[in-house]
């Protein structure tokens, strides 16, 4: 495949980009050509990285055969916007705390020769498109890996989910999370949620914080488009998060969640199962 590998390291977790220079160095040595484009570097001055690219992340994407990030989950979240339906796999290198997207530890940081030199398969991951709506028009439009939250900051709020035109639910809570699979692992387990194998094929539902017994997790059929409403938010501060990216949600607002067309493809070395990395990573001792 030809291309260079693209690293995209989190500027704030390899500090001075030690580790993105060493991995850099061994993949070139081994006949690969490298870019590095620091991601997540705001604040960071220019002359802590002088030898890097200066394309946009878009630009260097376009020119690459893998994608290697090296951060923490959130760092493969945010990269998956621009990566989604771009062909282009990602593996991760965990330099942050739990990691459960990321396929490597900062100690396995060599092996990314494997995936550089095709010894991997490929993951498929769903994503969603989010769309909130005011006063009859899109405001605002994002892809989501993990989750879109709907939460008020201090209070309790009514929350209102639809499919299409029918109810699936509604009570009284801190907000609500609309998951993948991938997130199923994240906030959505946090909020009771169910474990569902990242491969697979399906929207859930998790209520946050409700008072209603009858309120649990749904798992819905993966071409359900789904409507969240806060019918009174009587004056209360509500967010809607898109992994981690917030937006006021306001009085009359609606979020419209569906399955994108675009996926993201995840490089994996195929030694842990789902249930190893999860059952490692929930460990008490972490």
């Amino acid at each position: 495949m030809e291309g260079y590998v693209l690293l995209l390291p989190n500027a704030h977790r390899d500090e001075g980009l030690t580790a993105t220079r060493k991995l850099a160095g061994h993949l070139r040595e081994n006949g690969h050509e490298v870019m590095i484009r620091p991601f997540l570097s705001d604040g960071l001055p220019e002359a802590c990285y002088p030898d890097v690219s200066a394309l946009t992340v878009e630009e260097a994407i376009s020119g690459a055969k893998l994608v290697v990030t090296l951060g923490g989950d959130g760092t493969i979240l945010q990269i998956s916007r621009y990566l989604a339906g771009t062909g282009v796999p990602i593996v991760g290198v965990n330099m942050g705390n739990k990691g459960f997207l990321t396929e490597l530890e900062d100690s396995q940081l060599l092996r990314v020769l494997d995936v550089a030199e095709g010894r991997y398969t490929v993951q498929s991951r769903m994503m969603l498109d989010v769309e909130l709506w005011r006063g009859g028009e899109p405001v605002y439009r994002t892809l989501a890996l993990n989750e879109a939250v709907v939460r008020a900051l201090v209070s309790l709020i009514r929350l209102e989910a639809y499919g299409e035109d029918r109810e699936i639910t509604s009570y009284s809570g801190d907000g609500i999370i609309v998951a993948t699979p991938t997130g199923s692992t994240a906030y959505s387990m946090a909020a009771g949620g169910p474990l569902v194998e990242p491969e697979g094929d399906c929207i859930i539902l998790s209520p946050i914080c409700t008072f209603r017994l009858a309120a649990r997790s749904v798992v819905l059929t993966p071409n359900r488009h789904v409507r969240v409403r806060v019918p009174e938010q009587g004056g209360k501060e509500v967010m809607l998060s898109v992994d981690g990216e917030s937006v006021h949600f306001l009085d009359g607002d609606e979020l419209r969640v569906k399955r994108s067309d675009k996926t993201l493809l995840m490089a994996r070395l195929g030694e842990r199962s789902f249930y190893d990395i999860v059952f490692e990573k929930l460990n008490d001792k972490n």
